[in-house]
């Protein structure tokens, strides 16, 4: 069974060193979710019906039973699925924090404040050169970490539907969506806590 994805040191700068945060994001994702259906079949014993020659004597052209057994499916999503889905939630959420958080440490913020007098000191004539009146300032790195953020969460939200989905259907699942599951199982952590 795989292993739930180690939590990193977070601290501001993990989350401004854009590399390392997208690249434990994929790496998580990559052990898990997106590898879900390898993740799922080794949930099943082979073999757990010996063979019968007598089923060869017969074409089946429907599928066969590909469905894991529930206790399996239970112990995957306590022990894999969901606690990897906390730790890349809690980094998200921790790295949302640092990007909506004032940045004093901003190695750039007096470059963007000289760049901005500059700017609004120049004189422009447009009808000599309509594009001298561009300015296009430069973000500060907690917007930029922000805007990375919000698109995370998005991918997140679609590989964790997806992941629900084949849970669903290998399992049987018919109930919670996958947000709603992981929610109730965040309070079952914290409650038992």
């Amino acid at each position: 069974m795989s292993q739930p994805s180690p939590r990193p040191h977070l601290t501001p700068q993990f989350c401004f060193n854009q590399t390392a945060l997208r690249d434990f994001l994929r790496t998580s994702r990559s052990t898990i979710d997106d590898s879900i259906t390898q993740n799922l079949n080794a949930l099943l014993t082979p073999s757990a019906k010996p063979f019968d020659p007598a089923s060869t004597a017969v074409r089946r052209l429907d599928a066969p039973d590909r469905s894991i057994p529930r206790a399996a499916c239970d112990e995957f999503r306590e022990r894999v699925l969901f606690p990897s889905w906390k730790v890349r939630s809690d980094v998200l959420d921790y790295c949302a924090g640092v990007a909506t958080s004032p940045d004093p440490d901003d190695p750039d913020s007096v470059l963007r404040q000289v760049e901005d007098d500059r700017a609004r000191e120049r004189v422009v004539d447009e009808r000599l050169d309509p594009y001298s009146g561009r300015y296009f300032p430069q973000e500060a790195r907690t917007e930029s970490l922000a805007m990375l953020m919000r698109n995370e969460r998005a991918v997140e939200k679609i590989i964790r539907s997806r992941t629900w989905g084949l849970i669903g259907e290998r399992c049987g699942l018919k109930s919670d969506s996958a947000e709603d599951a992981f929610m109730k199982w965040r309070k079952t952590q914290r409650d038992s806590s």
